[in-house]
């Protein structure tokens, strides 16, 4: 039993996974993996899990990627069989890199996370209306989802001439600029005392090694809520929040997809350049 106030067994979460990793998949093929393990149940303790567990069948693919000081071996997810495995070993949300193993240091994904200082999400999507039109202003095609847990993520698709610390840097200059527009919203201050109540544009994830929460995956929270991918349209309903799909859901997740069809990924140094001709320059923070 993982989810004991809902009687979601271990079982109903492999049903679930089988059932959406046709729409999964394509979003962890190639990618590195952290596990948020909950062998006993999402009560007890949890297990943030990078290296491969001796005990994990040879057919689960792997790769070995440095780290400072060492290695790690990551688990790759490339078919149905290995997600159904990762939920019996009490895998309950699966976290990706944003950068596939065969070009780990350039990413084809950038991530900001708008992070409320409450569950007040009608300020989320305030936050992500302003961002989405930012991004428009620099040329860049971006997809919302809802996380499942208190806010949402704005994910940019890209050609991967980038490295991380480009990305960060970008992701930083627009995080910064859109703070400056709206300086008594929104803040890139990483501590929770400095934000004033302010809802945090969270651009973290945006390095080597870092992950964020793959499309599809159940959070570990009462209610088995999903990281739910969602259109700009779905964001004008004020009856949408970060919770707004669950385990339960999965016709209503697999009935369309709202990434479909897929951006082409974008050159960030064209974004840069763009920024740039709009006059806008990186602010010390907000």
């Amino acid at each position: 039993m993982l989810f004991p106030e809902d009687g979601i067994t271990k079982a109903d979460l492999a049903a679930y996974y089988r059932a959406v990793a046709p729409r999964m998949l394509p979003h962890l093929r190639g990618r590195p993996l952290m596990l948020e393990r909950r062998p006993d149940g999402i009560g007890g303790r949890g297990i943030m899990q990078k290296d491969v567990p001796d005990h994990f069948p040879e057919w689960v693919r792997r790769v070995e990627l440095p780290k400072e000081g060492g290695t790690v071996t990551y688990v790759l997810c490339e078919d149905a069989a290995t997600l159904v495995f990762l939920a019996d070993q009490g895998c309950v949300t699966v976290h990706r890199w944003l950068s596939r193993a065969d070009r780990p240091d350039h990413p084809d994904r950038l991530v900001l996370d708008l992070d409320p200082p409450d569950d007040d999400f009608g300020r989320v999507r305030e936050a992500a209306r302003l961002l989405h039109g930012l991004l428009d202003e620099v040329g860049l095609p971006s997809l919302p989802m809802t996380t499942g847990s208190r806010g949402l993520h704005v994910v940019v698709p890209l050609d991967r001439r980038a490295p991380f610390d480009d990305v960060r840097a970008f992701a930083s200059d627009l995080a910064g600029v859109l703070a400056d527009r709206h300086p008594d919203r929104l803040t890139t201050e990483a501590r929770k005392k400095a934000r004033g109540g302010r809802l945090y544009l969270d651009v973290q994830r945006n390095g080597y090694g870092q992950t964020a929460v793959a499309p599809y995956a159940v959070r570990a929270r009462p209610g088995a809520p999903v990281a739910a991918p969602v259109t700009w349209d779905d964001l004008e309903d004020p009856g949408l929040g970060a919770r707004h799909r669950s385990l339960a859901d999965v016709d209503l997740l697999l009935k369309d997809d709202p990434w479909s069809p897929a951006p082409r990924p974008r050159s960030l140094g064209a974004a840069a350049d763009r920024l740039r001709r709009l006059g806008l320059r990186r602010p010390s923070g907000r």
